[in-house]
């Protein structure tokens, strides 16, 4: 069988190679772009770093504003953070004071019901050095027993104040001895001087050289509702304690319910920083009558009127019947 084989004429095979050509060359934009010379090239480099460093100058121009306006609400946070740092632990001080305050208040109360026993047992150690047990007759030869305490004291004597009701008995003549008394001491008292209407007498001893105790300052004034103490020279730690408060306060004395034994009549009324408010009695009855729940002590500084000597500033001393 015979092949029969097709010559392709010269306008054939120009034809196919246009159309080669038509299909690998690049479209109309590519031509508008790209340039086709290095000088072309090189302008096309240039003008993309310029973008390039535009857009970096941009982006910095940014980015540096941005950090100035930190740094200047930093600066205006900080240029008043001292006044106000100064401020805020001002307010907080104070409100730590009132909050100390508004708690010392509420405990007030408290306080008032009861002392601590600590407390009580610190002004029996600090107190009844000072304070002796003092025992004598009555009219009737019967026993007659108070306390009382060191209100002066040299190397050769000591001054005692003490109730008169307990020494009654003592100024006449002759009289009952009085001794006072200290755990296993015991030492004969003179009777001095004394003043009836106060429930007030002066006894002096041979001893000096005793511990004695302060009088309380007329400034703070006493207060109703604040809390006595009345100390007996007699008792087991060498005094005994009792406890009671403020009803009233007035030039005639100091009306409180601490309670008033036998004992403890003469004896000092302490505050609690153990200085003496008054001398504890049983018969002061500067209203006219007597009561057993609530007692009157007389002003420690009213023996300064008879019974003591009391110069400013100086201690006191006995006076003159």
């Amino acid at each position: 069988m015979a092949t029969l084989t097709r010559r392709r004429s010269g306008s054939d095979a120009e034809g196919d190679l246009y159309d080669q050509e038509r299909a690998w060359r690049p479209p109309p934009w590519r031509e508008r772009l790209v340039p086709k010379t290095i000088l072309g090239m090189t302008m096309l480099i240039l003008s993309t770093a310029i973008g390039a460093a535009f857009s970096g100058a941009v982006l910095y121009a940014y980015y540096d504003y941005r950090l100035s306006q930190n740094e200047k609400r930093i600066e205006s946070f900080t240029a008043g953070f001292d006044e106000r740092f100064k401020t805020a632990t001002e307010t907080i001080a104070a409100e730590r004071e009132a909050a100390k305050a508004e708690v010392r208040k509420e405990l007030e109360p408290i306080k008032k019901i009861r002392a601590e026993g600590e407390t009580l047992e610190e002004l029996i150690e600090k107190a009844s050095p000072s304070v002796w047990f003092v025992n004598t007759l009555d009219e009737a030869g019967q026993p007659s027993v108070g306390s009382a305490f060191v209100v002066a004291s040299d190397s050769q004597q000591t001054l005692m104040i003490t109730s008169f009701n307990t020494v009654r008995a003592a100024t006449r003549q002759p009289g009952p001895a009085v001794n006072v008394r200290k755990g296993d001491e015991q030492i004969r008292a003179t009777l001095h001087t004394w003043q009836e209407e106060k429930d007030l007498a002066l006894l002096i001893i041979g001893k000096g050289n005793l511990p004695k105790l302060q009088f309380a300052p007329s400034d703070p004034p006493l207060k109703i509702g604040q809390r006595v103490f009345s100390l007996s020279g007699l008792g087991s730690k060498g005094g005994a304690i009792s406890q009671g408060f403020v009803a009233d306060v007035s030039s005639a004395g100091i009306q409180h319910d601490a309670s008033i034994g036998t004992s403890f009549q003469g004896g000092p009324l302490l505050n609690d920083k153990g200085e003496v408010l008054a001398v504890a009695s049983r018969a002061y009855a500067p209203l006219g009558f007597t009561t057993d729940d609530v007692f009157f002590g007389v002003p420690v500084r009213a023996a300064c009127e008879k019974v003591l000597r009391c110069p400013d500033g100086g201690d006191p001393s006995a006076g003159n019947r």
